[in-house]
C-alpha cells in the first residue's frame, strides 16, 4: 500500500471526524462537554462503546495470541459478562442516585478528601499511561506506513496524531465522542468482517465451512483445567469478571459515556446491549485469529519471526498489508485506526473531566460559563501535550532498550493501578465502617507493590503457580485488607 494511498485514506477519515465534531460541538456548553447534558440516546452509547473498549493493541493482539493461547481468551470475555452484570446492578444505581459527573465523587462522600483524591490519582495515572501506549502504537503504524517514507521525524508524527484528536474533541467533549465513537465502531467492525470474508474466499470456504474449519482446528481449545498456568479457565473467567468491574465500572473513561444517558433505566439497557455485542465481537476476533494462521498455512506464507518464534502481534498487520486484497488491506487500516483513536479520544476527554472535577473542583467553584469552558480547554490542551511527551518517551525507551517489551511491561504496570480502585469501592459499598482515611494513600500505593512482588516470585513460592488476570483480584483484596486495618471502630 503506497504512502499516498494511506495518506488519502487517513485524511478522509479524519475529515469525517472533524465534520462530526463541527456539527455536534456547535453551541456546546460545559455541561455538554462533561455529560452531554444527559441527552445521549442509549443505543448510540451502547454501539459506540464497542470501539472505545477495544484498542489498537486488542485489534492485533487477540487474533495473534490464538497461536499460543487458542480460544482461552473467550473465558475472559465470558467473565466480562459477569462483571458487567455487577456494574449494571450494583454500580450504576449508585452513580445515578448521587448524580455524579466524576464517579470518584462517590469516594469523597463515603470516606473523605484523601480517599477521593487517591482514587482520582490512580485513574489519572492508569488512563494516562494506557492512552499514551495506545497512541504510541498508532503513531508507530503511521510512521512506518506513511510519514517515515516522506522523511518526517517521529516526534512530528506524534504531534500531528494528538493534534488531530484535540481538534475534534476540544469543543464538544463527551457530546462529540458519543457520535465519533459510533462512526469509529462501524469501521472497526467492517475491518473485522472484511478480513474474515477475504480469508474465507481465498481459501474457497463458505461462512458455515469457515466456522467448522475453525472449530476443528488445533487453535480452538477454550477449556484449560490445569490450575498452574495462566490460561486456566477459572482464572480467566474470574479475571475477566474483575477486569470488567475495575477497568469499566470503576473507570471514568468508560462510565462517563454511560452517565450521559437520560436516566438509570436507559443506562442499564445500554450496558445490557453493549455486553452482548462485545462478547460476540470477541468471538469474531478469536475466529479471525484462527483463520489468519490457517490462511498462512494454506498459502505457504512465512510469518514474521524473531529468535525462532512467530511475532504474534505482527501476524495480522503483516498479512493485511502484504497478502490481503487492496480493499481488505484498506479496511484493516481503517479498523486499526478506528480502534486506536476511539479509545484515545474518549480517554483524553475523561482525563480532562476527572482532573477538572476531582483535582480542580470545577463543579464546586463559583465560575461563569465562559470561565468553566476556558478551564476545560486549558486542561484538555495540557493533557494533549502530556500524551505527545509520553509517546516520544516510549519511543526513546524502545530505541534505548530494543529487547525490552515496552508495551507488555507498561500495560502490566498500568493494570496494577486498578487494584486499589477495586479495593476502595468494594470496601465502601460492602462495609459501613469509617476509616482513618489520611492513611488511605499509603495502603493504595503499598498494595500494587506487594502484588507485583507476589506475581514475580509466585512460581518459586507457590509450587509453579503463575498469576494471570486474577492478580487484579488479589490486588483489590490486599487493598481491602489494608483498609480494614484503618477502621476507626464506628459505622456510618
Amino acid at each position: 500500500m503506497s504512502p499516498l494511498l494511506v495518506f488519502s485514506i487517513i485524511s478522509v477519515y479524519f475529515l469525517a471526524l472533524i465534520c462530526i465534531a463541527y456539527f455536534t460541538g456547535q453551541k456546546s456548553s460545559s455541561q455538554d462537554f462533561l455529560t452531554a447534558s444527559k441527552q445521549s440516546p442509549w443505543y448510540l452509547v451502547a454501539y459506540g462503546m464497542i470501539g472505545a473498549s477495544l484498542s489498537g493493541v486488542t485489534f492485533v493482539s487477540i487474533p495473534g495470541a490464538v497461536l499460543n493461547s487458542q480460544f482461552s481468551y473467550l473465558a475472559v470475555a465470558t467473565g466480562y459478562v459477569l462483571g458487567y452484570l455487577v456494574i449494571i446492578l450494583v454500580l450504576m444505581p449508585i452513580y445515578y442516585k448521587l448524580n455524579l459527573v466524576s464517579i470518584y465523587g462517590y469516594l469523597e462522600g463515603r470516606f473523605g478528601f484523601y480517599t477521593y483524591q487517591t482514587g482520582a490519582f490512580f485513574f489519572l495515572l492508569s488512563r494516562t499511561l494506557g492512552s499514551g501506549l495506545r497512541l504510541f502504537l498508532a503513531v508507530v503504524v503511521l510512521q512506518v506506513g506513511l510519514f517515515g517514507a516522506w522523511g518526517f521525524p517521529f516526534w512530528l508524527t506524534a504531534v500531528v496524531s494528538v493534534a488531530l484528536i484535540w481538534v475534534y474533541t476540544f469543543k464538544g467533549g463527551i457530546k462529540t465522542i458519543i457520535w465519533t465513537d459510533t462512526f469509529q465502531t462501524t469501521f472497526l467492525l467492517l475491518g473485522l468482517i472484511f478480513s474474515v470474508y477475504f480469508m474465507a474466499d481465498a481459501m474457497n470456504l463458505g461462512i458455515s465451512e469457515s466456522f467448522e474449519k475453525v472449530y476443528q482446528s488445533q487453535y480452538s481449545t477454550m477449556f484449560f483445567w490445569d490450575i498452574l498456568p495462566k490460561n486456566n479457565f477459572f482464572k480467566n473467567l474470574l479475571g475477566g469478571m474483575f477486569i470488567a468491574i475495575a477497568m469499566t465500572g470503576l473507570d471514568q473513561d468508560m462510565m462517563q459515556k454511560n452517565l450521559t444517558c437520560r436516566n438509570l433505566k436507559e443506562a442499564q439497557t445500554n450496558l445490557y446491549v453493549f455486553t452482548g455485542i462485545l462478547w460476540f465481537v470477541h468471538l469474531i476476533f478469536l475466529t479471525m485469529g484462527v483463520m489468519l494462521y490457517l490462511y498462512a498455512e494454506q498459502k505457504g506464507i512465512s510469518l514474521p519471526m524473531k529468535d525462532g518464534k512467530i511475532i504474534t502481534d505482527q501476524v495480522y498487520p503483516f498479512l493485511a498489508f502484504n497478502h490481503f486484497s487492496l480493499v481488505a488491506g484498506i479496511m484493516f487500516l481503517l479498523g486499526i485506526t478506528a480502534s486506536t483513536y476511539a479509545s484515545s479520544d474518549s480517554a483524553l476527554t475523561s482525563l480532562t473531566t476527572s482532573f477538572s472535577i476531582d483535582i480542580l473542583g470545577l463543579d464546586k467553584r463559583n465560575l461563569t460559563e465562559n470561565q468553566r469552558k476556558n478551564t476545560l480547554r486549558i486542561v484538555h490542551l495540557a493533557f494533549s501535550v502530556v500524551l505527545v511527551l509520553l509517546v516520544i518517551f516510549f519511543k526513546f525507551v524502545q530505541d534505548t532498550y530494543p529487547n525490552l517489551n515496552v508495551i507488555t511491561n507498561l500495560f502490566t504496570l498500568a493494570s496494577f493501578t486498578y487494584g486499589p480502585l477495586l479495593g476502595l469501592f468494594a470496601f465502601g459499598i460492602f462495609t459501613k465502617y469509617e476509616i482513618r482515611e489520611k492513611f488511605t494513600p499509603f495502603v493504595c500505593f503499598l498494595a500494587p507493590i506487594l502484588c507485583y512482588i507476589l506475581q514475580l516470585y509466585a512460581p518459586q513460592i507457590l509450587f509453579g503457580y503463575q498469576f494471570g488476570f486474577e492478580i487484579l483480584i488479589v490486588n483489590g483484596f490486599v487493598t481491602f485488607l489494608g483498609l480494614c486495618c484503618l477502621i476507626r471502630g464506628s459505622k456510618i
